[in-house]
């Protein structure tokens, strides 16, 4: 519902760039700026909007999230990804090139804005840096970051040609934000179904070792100071890539990295039932690894969390384990599964920096701040609201969800963006 002015009232603001941090104020917004906040606004003209444990933060974005738009529109679209983004508190994200055809020309980020022009979130392509996601050879980077490429990733696979990843690096770095790797190497993970371990012994599935993302995290780090360029690791799952990073940092190489939402909610105990819709890349590793993301998160060395959203269709996770595809869809459940995952381990303003302000700053995107005469674009949410994911809160095409029947804390209530306030809370 479009309004000329709308009035939120006793929000608690958790923005850690606001001057009104930790504050619980009202809020006036006009058109689409923020225009007074204070303890007490009255405005008759206004519509109101209030809520039990109401906070507000700049508006959720997602770093990265597979659509699937063009060629895999059985599993997402974009409308069907965004009315799931949206449920799930977000006001933009970034989305993967793992298309068909793959986003690896101009002409295929065109497509995606021209989709997503009208739809309430704000929805940024990243560009394929090989042809057709091969590693073989550079694609059209320059032509798709004018076109509005947000960044250039290599989806869920690390080219093993170091090569092509070398020319890579030293071609975006004057242009573009730093390329946005899966490290993992090829020869240590191929046909790996899950973290190798005690676990995949038990079940006699081939494992997928730390050490394939460790070597594969230390050579990109090798190449990318050769290149004299940053990087940014997507996905973080393992304890001692943790340290090495930690170590990086310390010598003060330019990286970011994150951690995808799957990777801090669970471990690779919950295969011992083959079940498939734990079956995700990075694999779901152990205890130990999952207390050395936290403590990375809180150290600063992991710098956002995704919610790696990867819809999949029935057939491709109802099958053998061995067969199944790898990804969960997790837009929706974002905050709900955060909150519960990181309840009394992680600070609010640190997950507020996460979700809605490093993304933006990783990616080169405005942040915004909620301060009086700024544009605004917001989250409403309820951190203490316990709730269950039921199969008919997905709003995606796909329901490859974990989550579904389980407890989480934390919800979205709704968001304003490009002047427009949508609110979920009912």
């Amino acid at each position: 519902m479009e309004q000329n002015k709308i009035l939120i009232k006793k929000a608690k603001i958790i923005d850690p760039q606001s001057p009104f941090n930790g504050q619980t104020l009202d809020i006036l917004i006009e058109e689409d700026k923020i225009s007074s906040i204070a303890p007490n606004i009255e405005d008759p003209l206004a519509q109101e909007f209030s809520s039990e444990n109401l906070c507000v933060s700049p508006g959720w974005f997602d770093l990265r999230a597979n659509f699937c738009d063009p060629g895999f529109e059985e599993k997402e679209t974009i409308e069907s990804g965004v009315n799931a983004a949206l449920f799930g508190g977000f006001t933009g994200g970034a989305i993967s090139p793992e298309t068909n055809p793959v986003v690896d020309s101009k002409a295929i980020v065109e497509y995606i804005y021209k989709k997503a022009e009208d739809l309430p979130v704000n929805i940024y392509p990243m560009g394929a840096f090989s042809k057709k996601l091969e590693g073989e050879e550079l694609s059209e980077m320059f032509d798709m970051h004018q076109a509005g490429a947000i960044a250039f990733s290599h989806g869920k696979s690390c080219p093993s040609n170091l090569s092509l990843l070398k020319l890579a690096l030293q071609y975006q770095k004057d242009f573009a934000p730093p390329l946005h790797i899966s490290p993992l190497d090829s020869s240590l993970s191929a046909r790996g179904q899950m973290h190798e371990g005690e676990t995949s012994t038990f079940l006699g599935l081939k494992g997928i070792p730390s050490l394939a993302e460790e070597i594969s995290v230390q050579n990109i780090l090798h190449l990318a100071d050769y290149a004299e360029a940053a990087v940014h690791f997507t996905g973080i799952s393992a304890l001692e890539t943790v340290r090495i990073l930690k170590e990086a940092q310390e010598k003060g190489q330019a990286f970011t990295s994150d951690v995808c939402l799957a990777n801090l909610c669970f471990t690779d105990k919950e295969l011992e039932t083959y079940d498939t819709r734990f079956k995700v890349l990075p694999p779901l590793r152990t205890a130990k690894d999952r207390d050395e993301l936290i403590k990375g998160i809180n150290e600063g060395v992991i710098h956002a969390i995704s919610s790696d959203h990867y819809p999949e269709s029935i057939e491709n996770k109802m099958c053998e384990f061995d067969h199944a595809s790898f990804g969960i869809e997790a837009l929706e459940v974002f905050i709900g599964a955060l909150g519960k995952a990181l309840d009394g381990k992680v600070s609010w303003d640190r997950i507020i920096e996460l979700i809605a302000i490093n993304p933006r700053r990783i990616l080169g995107i405005e942040i915004p701040v909620i301060q009086e005469g700024n544009w605004a674009e917001l989250t409403f949410f309820n951190p203490e609201k316990e709730w269950i994911l039921n199969k008919t809160d997905i709003q995606s095409k796909s329901t490859n969800n974990p989550f579904i029947g389980k407890q989480l804390k934390g919800k979205a209530l709704g968001i304003f963006n490009e002047g427009l306030m949508i609110w979920l809370d009912n």
